[in-house]
């Protein structure tokens, strides 16, 4: 896949080639946050640490063989994954991605967050 379509393939997320890591990252607020508001009185707003609630279930579920190689490091506005293994973190962001856009998948993931 070039890099053109991996780029339209992951949106609204984002790579960042670092010297030594790669990131994918998202700013919050404008994708999927039907997602959040389903669990909102419990405390969930769709900020960075919501996202990575719900990429670390989604690793621990859907993706097991990935969790030594992704790491995060999100804030508030924004949602961050990165690690040194370029292919690894291509996997996760291709994976999650489609697990995002897979409404019934992607709620009974959320339903296995815990806030942060």
């Amino acid at each position: 896949m070039d890099i053109n379509n991996f780029a339209a393939a992951i949106e609204p997320f984002f790579w960042v080639e670092h010297e030594s890591t790669i990131s994918v990252c998202l700013t919050v607020g404008e994708y999927k946050t039907e997602i959040f508001q389903s669990r909102e009185d419990e405390g969930f707003e769709g900020n960075g640490y919501d996202w990575e609630s719900l990429a670390r279930v989604f690793i621990d579920e859907q993706a097991p063989e990935l969790s030594e190689s992704i790491d995060f490091d999100s804030e508030g506005s924004m949602f961050c994954a990165y690690s040194s293994d370029k292919e690894a973190l291509k996997k996760f962001i291709l994976q999650f991605k489609e697990a995002c856009e897979n409404k019934k998948l992607i709620m009974d993931l959320f339903s296995h967050a815990e806030l942060d």
